[in-house]
């Protein structure tokens, strides 16, 4: 990393997640359609059809069309249906899909998913993304993610159907880069993206990207960005939204998580993070991954 960009890039890089498909097929008649209350980011690509995308904290519905994917990076209270009107689309009901057919001249034909992202790092760079993200089929400068979507439909034309495994790889695929075209456009990011770009602090990111396994007291990392330990804790937190230490976490369970898939021993593990005790890194891999760090090396054994 040799530029002011390049924290920014590196986060974006490392964002980790996992795509899986709940749904393929085709809404005709009156219908309404949600995964709201199941604790999931979702995504959903539509490969023929019109239909309308009602979010909960919006008054005007959004008009979605073919070639349109809209992701929602969190759980949020939507639905998405046949109807312009909010009140309308709540009172339809809620039907079985039918098979997809791309070729059909009514309803609206969907590619439908969950994404799941990877706690500790990917969880703060998600957090300073907004609610929701869509691309238009005609949004210009996204020749790559269109590039993509047009595999898509592709795929989901083959007269023996799509094949469920390659939708998910393209699905992800679609999604990183659409949230790299996006999330360069946003000017006023916050949280770990924004901090990237900060002059002031995108130094100080890219010392702890580049060693994650040092100290780091507070007052170095002041002293990195030319304010005082007091000033550098309270601009931090405004900026991410999170502490340096929760950052500097983050940074060093991401390092242990690749060097536990690369078969590392776990005590090896710990001390290249930085950690003078296994006792030390175990209850700080297992809060933020969610398992031992042992369980999580046999994973990928």
């Amino acid at each position: 990393m040799n530029s002011s960009t390049a924290p920014f890039e590196w986060l974006l890089d490392s964002l980790e997640l996992d795509a899986s498909l709940f749904h393929v097929g085709r809404y005709c008649g009156s219908w309404q359609a949600s995964t709201h209350g199941l604790a999931r980011a979702s995504f959903h690509l539509l490969v023929q059809g019109e239909c309308w995308l009602h979010l909960h904290e919006r008054e005007q519905s959004i008009a979605l069309h073919s070639g349109d994917a809209v992701f929602l990076l969190r759980d949020l209270p939507y639905r998405l249906s046949d109807a312009a009107s909010p009140e309308q689309a709540q009172c339809n009901p809620r039907i079985a899909m039918q098979t997809l057919d791309t070729h059909a001249r009514d309803g609206v034909s969907l590619v439908c998913g969950f994404f799941h992202f990877r706690p500790g790092l990917s969880s703060l760079i998600i957090d300073a993304l907004p609610d929701h993200l869509i691309l238009r089929a005609g949004d210009p400068g996204s020749s790559a993610a269109r590039r993509l979507f047009e595999l898509i439909m592709v795929e989901c034309s083959r007269s023996e159907g799509p094949a469920g495994a390659l939708l998910e790889r393209l699905s992800h695929l679609l999604f990183l880069y659409v949230l790299r075209e996006q999330s360069q456009a946003v000017a006023d990011l916050g949280g770990l993206l924004g901090l990237a770009r900060h002059p002031q602090f995108a130094a100080l990111l890219e010392r702890l990207i580049a060693q994650p396994e040092q100290p780091w007291p507070l007052e170095q990392m002041a002293e990195l960005t030319g304010l005082s330990r007091s000033a550098f804790c309270k601009r931090f937190q405004e900026l991410a939204g999170t502490s340096p230490g929760h950052v500097l976490l983050s940074l060093r369970m991401r390092q242990a998580c690749r060097l536990l898939q690369q078969g590392q021993p776990v005590a090896e593990a710990a001390d290249a993070c930085g950690y003078q005790s296994v006792a030390a890194f175990t209850r700080a891999f297992s809060k933020v991954v969610g398992v031992l760090p042992g369980a999580y090396r046999k994973q990928f054994g």
